[in-house]
């Protein structure tokens, strides 16, 4: 049996990668969602291995976390989790670990919060320059290998490491162009990225830090999660 260790849906854009990458290319697993906050969470992890964090893949009797090493594992045992191209593969794994390493500015100003619209106070430089950077991305990718998805005509790893992007875009409305707003609206029609939103609008939980770093930079101007949470 494989189990997949997420978060709240509504904000751990780490575990959508894993969840969603699995979850689109129909490799089979089990969810275990520990919430944010959770006291036992972190030994718990920690006695399983790994850095206590989320996602972690339990695979048998190998335990891998971090989301570009799930990754990794899922591709040595399922070829399309990387486009078959050579070409496209390399510029994949590229952005991908740039996605991962990169934007800082991005996670600080825009962290996840699916529940929500948010009108920013401002857009920050860095910020600016981070959409910037995403805008290239998505632009090069659907140019040079036709689209819909940024790596060709299927859903690989590159699109489940921009899924919270994509997410954070609607949430925050950040510009986007006609060919940005077309692949937005084509990922979230996705069968996996409509049920993520559906589990994380019905979930339970509010986190107060989360909620914190929205009111940070701007305001919340429409909540659509089924908790009250006013």
């Amino acid at each position: 049996m494989t189990t997949l260790y997420i978060a709240n849906k509504n904000y751990s854009s780490w575990s959508l990668r894993a969840w969603l990458l699995m979850t689109e290319l129909g490799l089979p697993f089990e969810e275990k969602l520990i919430p944010f906050g959770d006291p036992t969470a972190w030994k718990a992890f920690r006695d399983e291995g790994g850095s206590g964090k989320v996602p972690a893949l339990q695979d048998g009797s190998l335990h891998v976390w971090d989301s570009l090493a799930i990754t990794d594992h899922l591709a040595e045992r399922h070829s399309e989790v990387w486009p078959a191209d050579p070409v496209a593969r390399a510029w994949a794994r590229s952005v991908c670990a740039e996605m991962h390493s990169g934007f800082p500015a991005l996670r600080e100003f825009c962290s996840m919060n699916i529940g929500v619209k948010v009108r920013l106070n401002s857009v920050p430089a860095e910020l600016a320059r981070d959409v910037e950077r995403i805008a290239a991305i998505w632009l090069e990718g659907l140019n040079r290998f036709g689209g819909p998805f940024l790596a060709g005509d299927r859903f690989t790893a590159v699109d489940a490491f921009f899924a919270p992007v994509v997410f954070r875009f609607e949430t925050y409305g950040l510009d986007r162009s006609p060919a940005m707003a077309e692949y937005i609206q084509h990922m979230l029609a996705q069968p996996g990225m409509q049920a993520w939103a559906e589990q994380a609008l019905a979930e339970p939980w509010i986190e107060p830090r989360h909620e914190a770093d929205c009111l940070q930079v701007g305001d919340i101007v429409d909540d659509f999660r089924s908790i009250e949470t006013r």
